[in-house]
């Protein structure tokens, strides 16, 4: 049993990392804000945009993003890109509640907003708590309108309904997976009718209050990314504050320290440092701006070319180590049942490396090389981070996947490393403080000495 990750740390530097993260995750609640204050925040630390620079050497800063939704960011090292870079790759995506195309309609003097589940969830925790609109729509013209209700301590909230308990006999005999069906994943949004109107007077109220906040028509939810999420701040958790609790610590707390450790760079690394921000991991990493999309080969390919190198991709993923950094769920005392005790993550040990994910005989995995599993060990050691192993619940019973194995087939020697969560893919879910700040040093040391 390693120690105690609180041990090995600075205490107020710890603290300090945790106050950070916990204000970046009341301002990016979705893929877009993410990327949009990874970019601020890459500005302030002078990063600058790929696109409009024309050459690059040696401590270079540079970012560039992708449809608006993923991102990269380098730190150009002293050798060439040829001998390969140093990739951290996570997952800004989180399993949510997405608005249907046309989502608003009235029934029994209700509007109500039609949804669909985005990633795996267990629907039944999705109901009956306060929840925030947040997201983009995009009109005809091109203009592309904000929304954010729910946000300001001000602003009405949202709730997805459900039965009262009286009522519930027909719920109670379903299923878990049924206890919420899909279609019932909808939400109440006013119930006030418009004063002179008698057809759903209360669909044109509210269709009224959308123009007149955000100029919006019904029409432009075809064009709209839309997502219902959690109106809570994250809070610290246990009478000890050791622990943090929020919607999206998976993968967003891997993704932010990810984030952190390439900006915060010291010096000029080895080879060139590359974060990488993905959308899409929650639903197979599909899409153009997932883990499988070619926009990988068009970053590298780039900052070679602006190096003045003429490179083999291949030979250049093949050169090089990654990291994909993604959570597992740590050992519940209450449902110990489901891991193998032995090789569970525990919340408070540090950085966990996960040699391999996947399910049941390793099905839809990638195992990553003891031989690199052993360099990461030694760096680990070496620099003070604190570290432990973990899998994701017994052989037969647990299983997930990750970004790893899209990385790994395209040559890169990569691994999974995240922290332990609680309540995993819930509204709410746990992480403990040391173990994020450990997971960040871990990646900086990785950054800078690998």
């Amino acid at each position: 049993m390693p120690d105690r990750a609180i041990k090995k740390l600075d205490r107020n530097e710890v603290e300090a990392f945790s106050k950070d993260y916990k204000e970046f995750m009341k301002k990016a609640k979705t893929v877009r804000e993410f990327v949009k204050y990874a970019e601020e925040l890459a500005k302030s630390y002078g990063f600058k945009n790929l696109d409009e620079v024309s050459e690059l050497k040696p401590g270079d800063k540079v970012y560039k993003i992708y449809r608006g939704k993923t991102m990269f960011l380098a730190v150009i090292g002293k050798k060439p890109i040829s001998e390969g870079v140093n990739l951290v790759v996570g997952h800004i995506d989180v399993p949510h509640i997405d608005l249907k195309p046309s989502p608003l309609y009235e029934k029994f003097n209700l509007a109500m907003f039609k949804t669909h589940y985005y990633g795996g969830i267990k629907k039944y925790q999705r109901t009956a708590i306060p929840l925030e609109l947040r997201g983009i729509v995009v009109k005809k013209d091109g203009t592309k309108v904000e929304v954010c209700l729910g946000c300001d301590p001000n602003d009405p909230i949202l709730t997805i309904v459900d039965i009262a308990p009286h009522i519930a006999k027909q719920q109670r005999e379903r299923k878990a997976t049924e206890v919420i069906k899909g279609e019932e994943l909808q939400a109440v949004v006013g119930n006030e009718p418009e004063e002179g109107e008698e057809k759903e007077a209360v669909k044109k109220r509210i269709l009224k209050l959308l123009k007149e906040k955000y100029g919006i028509e019904e029409e432009d939810f075809y064009s709209a990314e839309l997502e219902l999420v959690p109106a809570r701040e994250p809070r610290d958790l246990g009478i000890d504050r050791s622990m943090i609790a929020a919607f999206g610590h998976d993968d967003r707390v891997c993704s932010y320290a990810a984030l952190r450790a390439i900006v915060d760079i010291e010096g000029i690394p080895e080879k060139t440092a590359v974060a990488r921000l993905v959308d899409r991991e929650e639903i197979g990493s599909d899409g153009d701006t997932g883990a499988k999309a070619m926009i990988l080969e068009n970053f590298i390919s780039h900052l070679a070319r602006k190096r003045g190198e003429s490179v083999d991709l291949t030979d250049v993923f093949l050169n090089s180590k990654g990291i994909s950094a993604d959570v597992t769920a740590g050992i519940d005392p209450v449902r110990a049942s489901a891991f193998d005790p032995q090789n569970a993550a525990k919340l408070g040990y540090g950085l966990v490396i996960t040699k391999y994910t996947g399910h049941g005989g390793k099905y839809m995995a990638h195992e990553a090389r003891a031989e690199l599993v052993a360099f990461f060990r030694k760096l680990f050691d070496e620099n003070g981070v604190p570290r432990q192993s973990g899998s994701l619940g017994k052989v037969d019973e647990g299983g997930g996947g990750t970004v790893c194995k899209y990385l790994a087939q395209r040559g890169f020697d990569i691994v999974d490393m995240g922290v332990a969560v609680l309540n995993l893919h819930a509204p709410l879910e746990v992480v403990n403080k040391a173990d994020v700040y450990a997971m960040y040093k871990g990646f900086k040391v990785f950054f800078e000495k690998a």
